[in-house]
């Protein structure tokens, strides 16, 4: 894959990395973190500056990102009646997708930037919500790309050279991606039954006390 996106990108340059970052926010099946590097390559090959590609790239992850954030906003009911909305979106993830909005809420649009199968489906049922604002949506999923985007393409311009090094460091960063995802993510499962556990025994207070001040009337 990153040898195809490679050559492509050598003979159309920025528009093309451009247009494939854009069709990924819709889920097709090209890993994103594979065309930035890829980008990242060519520019560490004297094709494009890798300054102008970590822009080009940001625009085109968030735009592809945005069109489906908009598309869910404006025609989400439609989509998912669909076929290919059904394919994308089945009843069993959606019901999955809006569970963690209810636990998490907008940081799940954070962390949605670095799960590929998930992110076009999160994005599609944030804007379907109305519960997010298209420039909370905007401020949660940039600050994530501003940590993915430049990883990679920087990442591809350093081993440019060294195809072999290139693609272990990518495995890497991958796996060490998901590690920091999963402490994450166990974190946060822990934090809210903590809190959630805080609230119960807030309410058995609550309702002890009642308790009393009803045996105490009864006594008078």
């Amino acid at each position: 894959m990153l040898g195809l996106l490679e050559t492509f990108f050598q003979q159309f340059g920025y528009l093309a990395v451009f247009w494939v970052l854009v069709l990924c926010g819709f889920g097709i099946p090209i890993p994103e973190d594979v065309t930035l590097v890829a980008g990242g390559v060519i520019s560490g090959l004297g094709y494009t500056n890798v300054h102008i590609m970590f822009a080009v790239g940001m625009a085109g992850v968030l735009v592809g990102d945005g069109l489906m954030f908009l598309l869910g906003r404006h025609y989400g009911e439609r989509i998912l009646r669909s076929k290919i909305g059904a394919r994308l979106m089945p009843p069993k993830r959606y019901a999955q997708v809006q569970k963690k909005f209810d636990q998490y809420g907008n940081r799940v649009l954070f962390v949605a930037r670095f799960l590929p199968g998930l992110r076009s489906p999160i994005f599609l049922t944030a804007g379907m919500s109305r519960r997010i604002s298209f420039w909370q949506w905007l401020q949660m999923d940039g600050f994530a790309a501003l940590i993915s985007v430049p990883l990679w393409i920087y990442l591809g311009s350093y081993g440019a050279e060294n195809k072999d090094w290139l693609m272990l460091q990518v495995h890497r960063f991958q796996h060490g991606l998901f590690t920091v995802l999963g402490v994450a993510a166990v974190f946060l499962i822990w934090h809210f039954w903590r809190k959630r556990g805080q609230l119960l025994e807030r309410k058995r207070a609550l309702l002890e006390k009642r308790r009393q001040r009803k045996e105490k009337r009864r006594q008078k």
